[in-house]
């Protein structure tokens, strides 16, 4: 039996959209008076959901549930103006969807990103392709690494979930596959290192997004 389903992370995995994050971050602490950040810090401020990168971003010292509530607000208005100015596919993301498409393995994406922007993102800036499930940040859902998500587009895919590989960037997207059992595959083109994502679980680490097509013929587990 070989695998039938592929869930995405989205930032850093299909799409880098590392600097409209940070733009948006930044500009928001700017009208706080606070210190901006140079890029290469977000790719540790990511991945967590928008509530702790706006924490990881503010003055440790200064970080309270007002002004981090005050900030994300500011965070959020930001980014509704610029989420799509900068974000675009990783180079290999759009020939490997092309594959999956050609394959019939059914593709999904789960998310931290808030499921309004997650939405967006797919609709607008993978707008070739078709993803049935496509799931964000949203109230009374828990974020990654719980697995309540990945249940959830498992479910909704109708395939088992040592049918599915699960390729994502970050340590919660390896701990998130494991804690539903779906197969946990790393990509090095994201925001994260080899020595985390192997830490967290990741049972393959590609360089290529298309690397992934030699793992789908593979006997599951």
């Amino acid at each position: 039996m070989s695998y039938r389903a592929v869930l995405f992370d989205l930032d850093g995995t299909l799409l880098d959209t590392l600097d409209d994050l940070a733009d948006s971050t930044n500009a928001a602490l700017r009208s706080l008076g606070f210190p901006e950040h140079p890029r290469p810090a977000y790719q540790y401020f990511v991945g967590d959901g928008m509530e702790n990168l706006v924490r990881r971003a503010l003055p440790a010292e200064r970080v309270d549930a007002a002004l981090a509530a005050r900030a994300a607000a500011l965070v959020q208005r930001e980014y509704a103006q610029r989420w799509a100015v900068k974000s675009r596919p990783y180079a290999g993301i759009p020939e490997l969807l092309d594959a999956l498409v050609a394959r019939g393995t059914a593709m999904a994406v789960l998310s931290n990103k808030p499921e309004e922007f997650t939405q967006l993102c797919v609709a607008r800036l993978l707008p070739q392709w078709s993803f049935p499930v496509v799931v964000g940040a949203r109230a009374g859902l828990p974020r990654k690494p719980d697995p309540t998500g990945a249940r959830e587009v498992v479910d909704r895919l109708g395939v088992a979930p040592a049918e599915v590989l699960y390729l994502g960037d970050t340590n919660t997207d390896m701990q998130t596959a494991l804690a539903a059992g779906l197969f946990p595959v790393g990509a090095l083109w994201g925001f994260r290192t080899a020595d985390e994502l192997l830490a967290a679980g990741a049972r393959v680490l590609l360089k290529y997004p298309q690397d992934l097509l030699g793992l789908l013929d593979a006997p599951v587990g």
